[in-house]
């Protein structure tokens, strides 16, 4: 079973483009990183620039809006993500209470959707996905 776990640092969505990060935590969170690796449960990690140097297209006029950040009516976004594969939601769990977390971060777990969650027709609908997955090797910029 495959997871993301979600890391919202709280206060991040005013966070400025040139935050700055402890080396100390940096250090303690690669730690865990290598604890992840080493168990065999790692699949892929990031961490995420602040809002403040992103953008959101919405569509809610039926024609693609941007809008730079920050978001004034971002109460919570992202910071980085880690995806697993592990064997339950409970070792998901386990995993992420391990993480040296600050009392300001919060980590969501949320499970990913796989093929065979779906009934035979979205299955359908949704052929050669599988492949596109496989194609999407991450490329360091």
């Amino acid at each position: 079973m495959r997871f993301m776990m979600l890391m919202i640092p709280l206060g991040y969505e005013t966070a400025p483009p040139d935050v700055q990060l402890d080396p100390e935590r940096v250090k303690a969170m690669m730690k865990y990183n290598e604890a992840l690796k080493e168990a065999g449960v790692l699949i892929a990690l990031d961490g995420l620039h602040p809002p403040s140097m992103g953008a959101r297209v919405s569509f809610a006029t039926g024609t693609p809006m941007v809008t730079d950040g920050p978001f004034t009516e971002a109460k919570e976004v992202l910071g980085g993500y880690w995806m697993i594969d592990v064997r339950s939601r409970e070792e998901a769990i386990a995993w992420a209470k391990k993480c040296p977390a600050s009392a300001n971060e919060v980590i969501e777990i949320r499970q990913i959707q796989e093929m065979s969650d779906f009934s035979e027709d979205v299955q359908q609908a949704a052929k050669g996905f599988e492949e596109l997955q496989k194609g999407s090797a991450h490329k360091a910029g």
